[in-house]
């Protein structure tokens, strides 16, 4: 992930060096082609490349977490589809449009322009926080000097042709375009055309207000709304197994006290025996490891939302009763893989100091 990381400053860097040596170079060719493939790096490649490194499938609290609420995310996608599609319409167009197909051009690239300022916001006070300018601030360029290209376009054109609007609607469109408040307009026009894009998304599962569930039901990130789901939640924890042992004494049979996270907690044989089998797969397995906690965690959230109802003793020794055949499996494993898995299976939830005490004695 570094390596990918400092890959893409790097190109950052040096596209930004070369962009502005080619914007001082002449109308040859070959300049057109390479400044017309930067545009493709700024505005397509490097958002693609962030959003499958960074962008992941779920919300977790232990592990990286999603930037878009994945329930949510297809309406930013489009959003973002929608604008490169007008960024590259508004940039290589070989003529000025009509006076509605130019509000509505201009509308949907201050829509990109303000998204690309809310994706900064919430991947720069994120856990991307280093990224954010890095992809976001050329977009912002690019596509501020196509709308001022576009502005000067138009009045060039209507001063030239000596342009008169046929219908009312074009004079609307006329009067917006050449105002001194042209983009303030044109902001208030960008509602109704987002409310047209949320309304085709609800046939395609979305919610009318995905547009901002995408950004606030995720964790920790700018406008994230979520991220009291992630308190007191213990990463790395046998969540199932932890509440299991909070049952009946006579049922889940505690066997001491153990450390983790530098807090107390109940041990008892099924805990300490999932623990030392995730020990084992996360030395022998690391990847499937990875996957196997990344999905856990999902159940820690679960638990985490709702623990009046886990904390009850009864459904304590349901769950523990449940997780049996598991534990068997677990304790099959470890034995059939290590040496001395009770020694193994003692070491868990031991606190430093005592761990520490065990392996000078073993010295």
């Amino acid at each position: 992930m570094t390596i990918i990381i400092f890959i893409l400053i790097f190109l950052f860097l040096g596209s930004i060096i070369f962009y502005t040596y080619l914007n001082e170079s002449g109308k040859h060719r070959f300049i057109r082609i390479i400044k017309f493939l930067f545009k493709v790096l700024f505005v397509i490649v490097f958002p693609v490349i962030f959003l499958r490194v960074a962008d992941v499938s779920s919300n977790d609290c232990c592990l990286d977490t999603a930037v878009f609420s994945p329930e949510h995310k297809l309406t930013v996608y489009v959003l973002i589809s929608i604008s490169i599609i007008s960024y590259f319409i508004g940039s290589y167009r070989k003529e000025i449009f009509s006076p509605v197909l130019e509000v509505l051009l201009n509308s949907l690239l201050i829509i990109g322009l303000v998204l690309d300022v809310l994706i900064l916001i919430q991947i720069t006070w994120g856990e991307w926080s280093g990224l954010g300018f890095i992809f976001c601030s050329p977009i912002a360029v690019l596509f501020i000097r196509v709308l001022n290209q576009n502005h000067k376009l138009l009045l060039s054109y209507i001063e030239e042709s000596g342009f008169e609007p046929k219908s009312k609607i074009e004079k609307f469109a006329c009067e917006i375009l050449i105002s001194r408040n042209k983009f303030l307009y044109l902001l208030i026009l960008c509602f109704p055309l987002l409310f047209l894009i949320a309304s085709a998304l609800i046939l395609f599962g979305q919610k009318p207000d995905s547009m901002i569930r995408a950004f606030t039901e995720t964790y920790r990130q700018g406008f994230s709304q979520l991220d009291y789901m992630c308190e007191n939640v213990e990463c790395g924890g046998h969540f199932l197994c932890s509440v299991a042992a909070k049952g009946h004494h006579n049922v889940v049979k505690p066997e001491r006290y153990g450390e983790r996270l530098g807090k107390p907690i109940i041990c008892n044989r099924q805990l300490l025996v999932a623990n030392a089998f995730e020990e084992l797969i996360w030395k022998k397995a690391p990847r499937l490891h990875n996957i196997i906690r990344r999905n856990y965690n999902k159940v820690g959230d679960c638990i985490h939302k709702y623990y009046y109802l886990f904390n009850n003793k009864y459904i304590a020794d349901t769950i523990y009763i449940l997780m049996k055949p598991l534990e068997y499996i677990f304790i099959f494993t470890l034995y059939t893989l290590m040496k001395n898995p009770e020694n193994i299976i003692e070491m868990q939830y031991l606190s430093k100091k005592e761990r520490s005490e065990i392996d000078r004695l073993r010295d």
